[in-house]
């Protein structure tokens, strides 16, 4: 954030103290503020952490008085980093309401508990897919947080967070406000309606993560129900059968084939010969590189199956990158890595994107992993995996292992309850999202009561805002004066949107490679 002292100092800023600011891809002058929280609000006198907060402000000078609070999601996202997407899909409101970006503690540049390869999108192939190495390094990153003025890891739960997003209310001057929470910020924001339900007119929940998620084996579930809904989509798909008849089967083969090496085959190189006269078999594919998707080093690598389901999830979340698995399985189980390894890293990169692990961690460890079962051994895998045995295996265990030695909080004792909504919520949810699909939605709808809708896509992944009419509904639902009419609005809009058919590679559709 740079700040600006002259290009937004000519208008009034919505709260005294705040500074005039330029955030990363919005076009028009912000106010950025910050405010002064207790890292344990139980501990008088305690170390005190800077809470930092933007405001994308209203244009019309007739400005309604309840702002849009945006919750980011993760956990582990900072808010104002991604101001300028979130400028765009929440662009009506800023007609007459002030957008609110909070970095929640651990996150930005509120008591940032990031990682050392948090923000390197270029770093070791080896690293992000092998489970060992991950653990090594998160725990290395936990005791360096430890170290930290503010690395009392325990005091970064949604609770406190909210605390603080309510500070930063009051500072503004605001009586009500409107939330909009993204996945992770669905939870917090359901949070913030359980401490603060005086203070919130409307609620968006994008993506549904309830506080009683249990996300890894939750996770675990969900995206291995998306992925055998791909196989059996590309069954059923004309298109897609006629260019994958035998997807299942070479999916089997890969997962059979597991763990080995992986390879890209390079011009004039050769697999391995055994020495003359050894009995020993060479290995039935190619000992070489695989080309790091971002900076081009040649890596090589030892896929285990939960490397292979980092691969295969992260595509699950967009459809159409879904789309582009099945001829990247079929490479893969071909020798041929590279479209899959690719593939995985489309969502990886961006400013926006990078999760501040220690948060992130702590956070889970507290809500999703509770004592009782954070050091308890995950089941074994059996010998040969299946697709459910390996994002299982993928997501429980790196959590378990992580969790086993992470501080952890104690939470309040009516977190995960979940009451009666005093006041209008919408929830949306993509029916072929792998993490926050509509199961999720439906069960905390029904516990919210009559005052809850939820809207599900058909043919739509993880998170919704990005689809143009739903962003209009959401629009009219939290602009609507009258709970009745935010009630009656719909989003079959959406339910016409095609599932992206199957990637055609260029060679495949005619034009030369």
């Amino acid at each position: 954030m740079a700040l600006l002292p002259t290009l937004a100092a000519a208008t009034t800023p919505p709260a005294p103290g705040l500074q005039p600011c330029a955030l990363r891809g919005v076009e028009h002058p912000a106010w950025c503020g910050q405010v002064q929280r207790p890292l344990d609000p139980a501990a008088a006198g305690g170390p005190s952490i800077t809470v930092h907060f933007a405001v994308l402000p209203a244009l019309s000078r007739q400005r309604k008085p309840d702002p849009v609070f945006f919750i980011a999601g993760g956990p582990g996202q900072s808010a104002i980093e991604l101001a300028g997407p979130i400028g765009h899909w929440l662009a009506r409101f800023s007609n007459r309401r002030d957008i609110v970006l909070v970095d929640q503690r651990g996150t930005g540049r509120s008591a940032p508990l990031r990682c050392d390869d948090d923000e390197q999108p270029g770093r070791e192939l080896r690293d992000s897919l092998d489970p060992v190495a991950q653990v090594a390094a998160l725990a290395r990153c936990r005791q360096a947080l430890q170290q930290l003025p503010q690395g009392d890891l325990r005091r970064y739960t949604t609770p406190l967070a909210m605390q603080d997003l309510d500070a930063v209310r009051r500072a503004l001057g605001a009586e009500r406000i409107d939330l909009i929470g993204v996945s992770y910020g669905t939870r917090a924001a359901l949070d913030y309606l359980r401490q603060f339900p005086q203070a919130v007119r409307r609620v968006v929940l994008d993506g549904v993560a309830p506080p009683d998620m249990a996300l890894p084996d939750a996770m675990a579930v969900d995206a291995n129900t998306a992925f055998e809904g791909l196989l059996a989509w590309c069954e059923a798909d004309a298109d897609c059968r006629a260019r994958h008849p035998r997807l299942r089967e070479h999916w089997q083969r890969l997962l059979a084939a597991l763990p080995k090496e992986v390879s890209a085959p390079r011009a004039g190189l050769r697999p391995a010969r055994p020495p003359r006269g050894s009995s020993k078999v060479a290995e039935p594919h190619l000992l070489v590189s695989v080309p790091h998707p971002i900076n081009g080093r040649e890596q090589r690598l030892r896929l285990t199956p939960d490397g292979l389901a980092g691969l295969v999830r992260g595509p699950l979340y967009a459809p159409a990158l879904a789309a582009a698995l099945p001829p990247a399985i079929e490479e893969a189980a071909a020798g041929r890595w590279t479209p899959l390894v690719g593939l995985a890293a489309a969502l990886s990169g961006g400013r926006g994107a990078a999760l501040a692990q220690g948060m992130h961690f702590s956070v889970i460890c507290s809500e999703d992993l509770p004592p009782a079962t954070a050091a308890a051994p995950a089941a074994s895998a059996p010998s040969s995996p299946s697709s459910a045995s390996i994002f299982s295996a993928g997501s429980a265990a790196l959590y378990r292992q992580v969790c086993a030695e992470w501080p952890r909080a104690e939470l309040p004792a009516d977190f995960r309850r979940l009451r009666p909504a005093p006041v209008p919520v919408l929830l949306l949810s993509g029916a072929l999202d792998p993490v926050t699909p509509p199961r999720h939605g439906a069960r905390v709808a029904a516990a919210l009561g009559p005052k809850a809708r939820h809207w599900v896509v058909p043919n739509a992944g993880h998170g919704l805002l990005g689809l143009d009419c739903l962003r209009e509904q959401v629009f009219r639902f939290v602009n609507a004066d009258d709970e009745a009419q935010a009630l009656a609005l719909d989003g079959r809009c959406a339910d016409g949107l095609p599932r992206p058919p199957v990637f055609r590679p260029p060679a495949a559709a005619g034009v030369a490679p």
